[in-house]
């Protein structure tokens, strides 16, 4: 039964109207507590259980391999995984952010790569078009993308703007009733298995940041070619490539927002996007402290278990609170967005925070594990792998740390 139904089914009334409509009593309640509606938590164990039978068990093969996980990302746009937070009249689960970072940690505690596939999805390419795309761009971008038959890509970083998101060098051009774009997009996360992008271009050099415009691309299409698939260090499941264009026609009515726009596309898009990446590192730190906690319970040493050393049990706590640090602080940012309240602080302190955390908790991991932590036949050198791609995309944890002080310094001064 797809996660939806499970949820709607056993919803009581309330609870499920809390969910749907982001009631802010219930949702103060959550944070307050920690305690979840019975909705959550059912969408939780749901996740769970499909991650636990369909992704952990391939995990490691899929890693080595380099494959994409296509039966199993057709099965969550089924259960309604891949668009979590779009309307039910756009084809969607008609769910909140919270849920999305709930499921989308769950997801990733199975499988990291398949985590930042349904991230992508879901807040970088589904996120914008939601937002700033008109009625009939989100019929004919969203809804063919919300059942798992095609993903999306976000196309913003090039080979040498970096963290500098504005220095855009990729060009659109306006002839007649088609913009004609050239530029190389970098470090594309989904890129050779998407069937359309949403891509940023410079179409007035004289605005800088103030001249770059959104733009829906189909995939594929003439003038826009893939260039190789990147041997990445983790997440070696989810493509990466560049996306290159020549004399790439889009037609007119593909721009996506105004003109001048597609910054502040950009940059909305960007703090959606963190919160999902939080989550993806939860999954991932989830992962990795649960394989130490079973290591150490098993592993004997000078006459019990391991976990029986104050050595250990200090490891294990700090890294338990870590990870529940960083968890709350990302349903507080989910929360905030689903409250209509103003989340760009909270949600880069998630992102910083729970990427953090990820890298730290799997560093642990292999070395309570010791020599097993560091060969293939433990996933715990895949944790630590997977973990540090959180700290760079969706912004480096330089980035998130400017993010933060920024918005503290207009916090004091307004």
């Amino acid at each position: 039964m797809a996660a939806v139904r499970v949820l709607r089914a056993g919803s009581r009334g309330r609870l499920w109207r809390a969910l749907r409509f982001g009631c802010a009593c219930q949702l103060h309640t959550v944070y307050q507590t920690a305690e979840l509606p019975d909705t959550h938590q059912m969408l939780r164990q749901t996740c769970r259980d499909f991650a636990e039978k369909e992704l952990a068990p391939i995990a490691g093969q899929l890693d080595k391999e380099h494959r994409f996980p296509a039966d199993q990302v057709k099965k969550m746009g089924q259960m309604g995984l891949l668009s979590i937070d779009v309307p039910e009249e756009d084809g969607g689960a008609g769910l909140d952010y919270l849920a999305y970072s709930i499921a989308l940690e769950e997801i990733s505690r199975g499988c990291a790569s398949t985590g930042v596939i349904m991230s992508v999805n879901n807040s970088l390419y589904l996120g914008p078009v939601l937002t700033f795309g008109s009625e009939e761009q989100k019929r004919r971008w969203i809804t063919p993308f919300c059942s798992g038959d095609k993903i999306g890509c976000f196309a913003l970083s090039e080979p040498g703007n970096g963290s500098d998101a504005g220095a855009a060098s990729t060009i659109a051009q306006l002839d007649g009733s088609e913009w004609i774009l050239n530029g190389t997009k970098a470090w594309i996360t989904n890129a050779w298995d998407a069937s359309a992008v949403v891509v940023f271009a410079t179409t007035n050099k004289s605005l800088k940041h103030k001249g770059i415009s959104a733009f829906l691309v189909p995939m594929p299409t003439p003038g826009l070619s893939l260039g190789k698939k990147e041997d990445k260090l983790g997440i070696r499941a989810s493509s990466t490539a560049n996306l290159i264009f020549e004399d790439c026609r889009v037609p007119k009515e593909n721009l996506l927002g105004q003109p001048g726009l597609g910054f502040k596309i950009a940059m909305q898009t960007l703090d959606s996007g963190r919160i999902g990446i939080a989550s993806q590192a939860l999954g991932i730190a989830q992962a990795a402290l649960d394989c130490s906690v079973d290591y150490a319970e098993k592993r004997l040493a000078f006459g019990s278990s391991i976990s029986k050393l104050q050595a250990i049990q200090f490891k294990l706590s700090d890294m338990a609170l870590a990870l529940e640090s960083a968890r709350l602080l990302t349903w507080r940012a989910a929360m905030l967005k689903d409250n209509k309240k103003a989340y760009t602080k909270e949600a880069a302190m998630a992102k910083l925070a729970a990427s953090e955390a990820a890298t730290a908790i799997s560093h642990q991991a292999i070395q309570i594990l010791g020599g097993m932590g560091y060969v293939t036949d433990m996933p715990a050198e895949r944790h630590y792998r997977d973990a540090r791609i959180t700290e760079i995309y969706e912004g480096t944890s330089e980035i998130q740390r400017l993010v933060i002080a920024n918005q503290l310094l207009k916090d004091y001064r307004s």
